[in-house]
């Protein structure tokens, strides 16, 4: 396969064929990200993406599932996106699944029938990044979008008919803001009610204003039990019935997998139990920090 600069994908993607559809990310300009900073963004010629998947068909002989690269790739013209699919469709006709990031930019370029058309077509699920639900860190952290544009862009997505995943980053709002970060991202996740929830945890990254905001002690990084107590408070607020709910992330100090609403109090539960020291967090040299 052909690849630009690093490439990333949800945790879930991992046994995924992944294409590059566009290389970079169509923002770029969150201050905790560093992800796509050493490329700019650009779409990708069809006939090389294309190419990509005739590369594909002749190397492997069970495709399972296809993800739809770099950074937002909903943001392709709706017959681009279209003739991909379609590729996906006649020529790796096992596919079962494909993905793809996408952002509330994106989603509101198409409307609510390109969405349901293309999930027609083959599109399976869309990954959005909330990150937090409070209106204040999203623009701290200059995420382009606010908490209602993100949870007016999810509800879109799922009324189109697609799978929804959406992710939200554990300590993001630091010590300072922590508790307003977990009641206002849990009440924009029960707002959405997404598919599949996935909690992160905020790691700082060189180059980024994060950095620099830590080393200036604008912001406050949280220890594991703080970052436990605030994921506690988060499941004590939300009301998303259905929602599979993972923080298992290779980034995280406690695993945690569960479906809300049932599974809530037994996630509660395993964090009682890891702040009463009866259950290990996993350390900073595990997680690479």
């Amino acid at each position: 396969m052909r690849y630009t600069g690093r490439v990333f994908r949800p945790p879930s993607e991992a046994y995924s064929l992944i294409v590059q559809a566009t290389i970079g990310c169509s923002h770029n300009k969150c201050a905790f990200c560093n992800m796509y900073k050493e490329k700019q963004f650009r779409i990708r010629p069809l006939e090389e993406v294309l190419e990509d998947f005739d590369i594909a068909r002749a190397s492997y002989q069970q495709i399972g599932r296809v993800f739809l690269a770099d950074g937002d790739a909903l943001i392709l013209p709706q017959e681009h996106l279209l003739k991909i699919l379609e590729k996906i469709r006649t020529e790796i006709p096992e596919c079962e699944r494909v993905g793809i990031y996408s952002s509330p930019r994106s989603i509101k370029s198409k409307t609510s029938e390109q969405l349901a058309e293309l999930h027609q077509a083959g599109l399976g699920i869309a990954y959005l990044g909330l990150e937090s639900g409070n209106e204040e860190i999203l623009a701290l952290m200059n995420k382009g979008e606010t908490a209602a544009e993100i949870v007016e862009a999810g509800r879109k997505v799922k009324d189109a008919g697609l799978a929804l995943s959406v992710t939200v980053i554990n300590g993001l709002g630091g010590a300072e803001h922590w508790e307003q970060h977990a009641v206002d991202t849990a009440r924009a996740l029960s707002a959405m009610k997404p598919d599949y929830i996935g909690l992160l945890t905020l790691r700082v990254y060189s180059g980024t204003p994060l950095q620099e905001w830590v080393q200036k002690g604008e912001l406050t990084l949280m220890d594991p039990p703080s970052l436990a107590r605030e994921t506690r408070l988060l499941l004590e607020h939300i009301d998303s019935e259905g929602s599979v709910f993972r923080s298992n992330h290779a980034s995280n100090y406690l695993p945690l997998a569960g479906t809300l609403n049932a599974d809530r109090a037994s996630m509660i539960a395993q964090l009682d139990k890891a702040l009463a020291g009866k259950r290990r967090f996993r350390s900073a040299v595990e997680l690479g920090f």
